[in-house]
């Protein structure tokens, strides 16, 4: 079953500085058939106006992933931590019993991220941030692993929760495919781009909702970027 998401049906708020767009449940906006996708708890995203930002503020007891999609974002937190992570690339913070952070799009053009939040199978551990960047040769057959708490993806940034996070770079015409283990789902959304994915066809920005498949067989209708979330 694929269940899709319009973007135009997503709720949120422009706030000025900060265009944001939420596919779950979060701050102002509450919908009760969208709390939650699995132990998929947030997909945000956020267009952040040059030269503003999160300011310094606490996260406990969460993963939060965010994929750069445009521009840059550069973070720094209480624990010393401090990094820009640029279009494509990735950074991982894993709150565990507390850390405050900020972001910030010090660029001069505008900042376009995911920020993806996962249920952690694991509380009471040291937080931890780290980030990784993944050039876009690296995509040039089918999905490539950025983040991962499941055994073997020890080439990818770590995360405390039973969930993977995938993207792939496809050009019109090119299909990659991804497979589910038996009983998990997947949170699907093009950055980019115009898809099919198994029949059901989506556009940048859309989110597609997966449960019981086994095989999503994706192909570019435009040249598309596609980020992924394999979840319990």
């Amino acid at each position: 079953m694929l269940q899709l998401r319009p973007f135009k049906s997503l709720g949120g708020a422009n706030h000025g500085w900060l265009d944001a767009h939420h596919h779950f449940s979060f701050a102002e906006y509450y919908d009760p058939e969208r709390m939650n996708w699995g132990n998929l708890r947030v997909w945000n995203d956020d267009v952040i106006a040059p030269g503003t930002g999160f300011p310094q503020h606490p996260h406990r007891d969460m993963e939060i992933i965010t994929y750069v999609r445009e521009g840059a974002i550069t973070h720094q937190d209480n624990l010393g931590n401090k990094g820009r992570t640029e279009a494509g690339d990735v950074q991982v913070m894993s709150a565990g019993t507390g850390i405050a952070h900020s972001e910030y799009n010090l660029e001069s053009i505008q900042t376009r991220i995911f920020q993806i939040w996962i249920m952690p199978d694991r509380t009471g551990e040291a937080p931890s941030w780290g980030a990784r960047p993944f050039p876009k040769g690296e995509r040039g057959e089918g999905f490539v692993t950025l983040a991962s708490g499941k055994a073997g993806d020890d080439q990818s940034l770590r995360i405390r929760a039973d969930a993977r996070l995938v993207a792939a770079n496809l050009k019109a015409g090119e299909t990659a495919e991804y497979v589910l283990d038996g009983g998990r789902r997947a949170y699907l959304v093009p950055a980019k781009g115009l898809i099919e994915v198994n029949g059901v066809r989506a556009a940048a920005r859309d989110g597609v909702a997966v449960e019981d498949e086994r095989v999503l067989r994706v192909t570019a209708v435009e040249d598309s970027e596609i980020v992924l979330v394999d979840v319990a």
